[in-house]
């Protein structure tokens, strides 16, 4: 959606689609293949391999084909732009192992999202450079989606040695950093592009004024796994990207 908002069509919109899916399954498949035990210490019967659904090998295999892939895809729209989505691949994978259980944990959230757009936009005929607020609105959102992913796993990740960022702040902090980095890229990516901001835009800052808010409230109250507000931040998320596609300017 994004790629087709900045002006990709045909093969280069095709193109920048795989690149950026080489991205997500080599990130996915690798990870389910390095937490293969861990997931099956804590139970987690929604991840194929503890239910049998696929071996480990398998998975592994896909994993590395993937990895490879991505500077191959990202190859035909230049230089610049091949450096660009390995760079997420590479950060992506380096939260696999072995920041995701230090401190550090959100650096590769923070560099992956900030680049994903950059790559976008670099893959364009010309190679523009991408505008910093955009870089800075994709990390923000990474980042508030790091905090998210985790809150309903902490209890598990505990439990197996996992501690990132958000375990050592515990759930009260890490849902107060995913709000507020959810917000700060809204405002962002509101009042960042030259000009004054769209009825839009402010309109999407009103609702993720309100929809952060609901689900902080709704996973306080929660029984069971509380995922209310990692679906509270995919709701901003969906609006910033909505945001960037229909107010045409990102470049």
């Amino acid at each position: 959606m994004l790629a087709f908002g900045v002006g990709h069509r045909g093969w280069s919109l095709a193109g920048v689609g795989a690149a950026v899916a080489a991205t997500q399954l080599s990130v996915g498949w690798v990870n389910d293949w390095l937490d293969a035990d861990r997931d099956r210490a804590t139970g987690r019967a929604d991840k194929p391999i503890p239910a049998g659904a696929v071996s480990r090998r398998t998975v592994g295999i896909a994993g590395l084909v993937a990895t490879l892939l991505i500077p191959v895809l990202g190859a035909p729209f230049g230089v610049a732009a091949a450096c660009t989505i390995t760079l997420v691949g590479v950060f992506a994978l380096l939260y696999d192992w072995p920041l995701k259980a230090t401190a550090l944990s959100v650096v590769p959230y923070l560099v992956a999202f900030g680049s994903l757009p950059a790559f976008v936009v670099v893959a364009l005929p010309g190679h523009p450079a991408p505008p910093l607020w955009l870089v800075a609105a994709g990390a923000l959102l990474g980042g508030g989606a790091h905090f998210a992913n985790v809150l309903p796993d902490l209890a598990d990740d505990a439990a197996t040695g996992i501690r990132g960022l958000p375990h050592r702040l515990g759930a009260a902090w890490s849902q107060a950093a995913a709000a507020g980095l959810l917000l700060a890229a809204t405002f962002v990516l509101v009042f960042g592009p030259a000009g004054p901001p769209s009825w839009a835009g402010l309109a999407a800052a009103a609702v993720a004024v309100v929809v952060l808010p609901l689900g902080w409230y709704a996973a306080r109250h929660a029984r069971g796994r509380p995922v209310a507000v990692f679906r509270a931040v995919m709701v901003v998320a969906l609006l910033d990207v909505l945001l960037l596609i229909f107010t045409g300017r990102v470049v």
